[in-house]
């Protein structure tokens, strides 16, 4: 019988600004954004949309009802897109909006298991290269793989791997592009920190890819592409991005495109039985309160938990689980907001031969 590994996967998880000043260290709450001077008006925010966030939570807090989620399908590897500095650096990046939680925190990703980061976004560098080099420290002293960044280009461009059944491992790439918000800046050198951008999606490109892809993977090993593009709102996926999915597909046999930077979810395409998530959306957030685009209902987030084979990598199932941000804090939708989020997916994923429909439970599943 063949082998099959169950992953977790989220878009972007921002345990900075108000979350950090809800968790059980808050770092300095000031902040340099042109609105809001102190994070805790983020925490002020969100409880005058939604009633009042007890303090301190307990590091598992944000995550809510998701633990008994993966509790009750548990996934052989969690990776998220964590899109928040892990540092008490001052040397804040001149781009508006700087999120960054106290090291002294990241157990809040140990609480759910994250086994990888991907570090490839427009967030990672908000503290300067001083803050880049405390994430990645405070990452492995907690035991966490991460993959997108590092002190050089080979290590930003170096992939995590997550051992799963059988001796079988995930091996996942970081990338991102400057459609997401990325300055061109911040991209790693052979003696710079920063992060894996890619200058083009080239066929050139594409071809260092697959070429680094194949030499890392060992028999047996499903290949993550995890890539940080495109805006943060609107349901329209560039065609650049679907060629990219493909070719990386086609070239360098990835099993999984795991898109993010969209704040809501976007559609899904299975091609050639590998799964791609255009956009996975926002999954923990301090946005609760901050008004606009609420016809995207960026409250609701989704786990998404593929199924795959381990000696094809091929799709075998995609359960997706909806939740909604209330109180810094994932809980279960209610009927009416699954139902959004499978009439959502399903208008946005039918263009690309897949269905969305509801099981029971309120939980998701795709068709194709």
């Amino acid at each position: 019988m063949e082998t099959d590994v169950i992953f977790s996967l989220t878009g972007d998880v921002m345990l900075g600004r108000g979350i950090d000043q809800v968790l059980p260290h808050p770092g300095d709450p000031h902040l340099y954004e042109s609105w809001i001077c102190d994070a805790r008006d983020y925490v002020e925010l969100a409880e005058r949309a939604r009633g009042p966030i007890p303090r301190p939570v307990g590091e598992a807090y944000v995550w809510g009802d998701a633990l008994a989620a993966m509790k009750r399908t548990p996934p052989h590897a969690r990776i998220v897109n964590l899109e928040t500095s892990i540092t008490t650096s001052r040397d804040l990046a001149h781009k508006g909006i700087n999120y960054k939680m106290n090291p002294k925190n990241v157990g809040c990703l140990t609480a759910a298991g994250v086994d990888c980061c991907v570090l490839a976004n427009n967030h990672v560098l908000d503290c300067g290269v001083s803050g880049l080099i405390e994430t990645l420290e405070s990452l492995k002293t907690a035991g966490i793989r991460y993959a997108g960044a590092g002190r050089d280009a080979d290590e930003a461009a170096a992939p995590a791997s997550v051992d799963l059944a059988d001796g079988h491992r995930a091996v996942i790439f970081g990338f991102g592009l400057e459609s997401s918000g990325i300055p061109r800046s911040w991209r790693a050198g052979s003696s710079r920190p920063g992060v894996n951008l890619l200058s083009d999606i080239s066929e050139k490109t594409i071809c260092a890819i697959a070429d680094r892809a194949l030499a890392a993977r060992r028999k047996g090993d499903l290949l993550v592409a995890s890539l940080h593009w495109g805006q943060n709102w609107g349901y329209d996926i560039p065609l650049e991005h679907r060629v990219l999915a493909h070719r990386l597909i086609d070239a360098a046999d990835f099993a999984v495109i795991h898109g993010h930077s969209s704040h809501h979810p976007l559609a899904i395409e299975i091609y050639h039985n590998r799964l791609i998530l255009y956009g996975c959306g926002d999954f923990i957030t301090d946005y609760e309160g901050i008004a606009g685009h609420q016809a995207f209902r960026g409250d609701l987030a989704v786990l998404y938990m593929p199924r795959l084979a381990v000696a094809s990598g091929a799709l075998m199932s995609l359960t997706m689980r909806p939740f909604r941000v209330r109180n810094f804090r994932l809980s279960n939708p209610s009927a009416a907001e699954a139902a959004w989020l499978e009439t959502t997916l399903d208008r946005e994923s039918k263009q690309f031969g897949t269905r969305v429909v509801s099981e029971t439970d309120n939980v998701l599943s795709a068709i194709w």
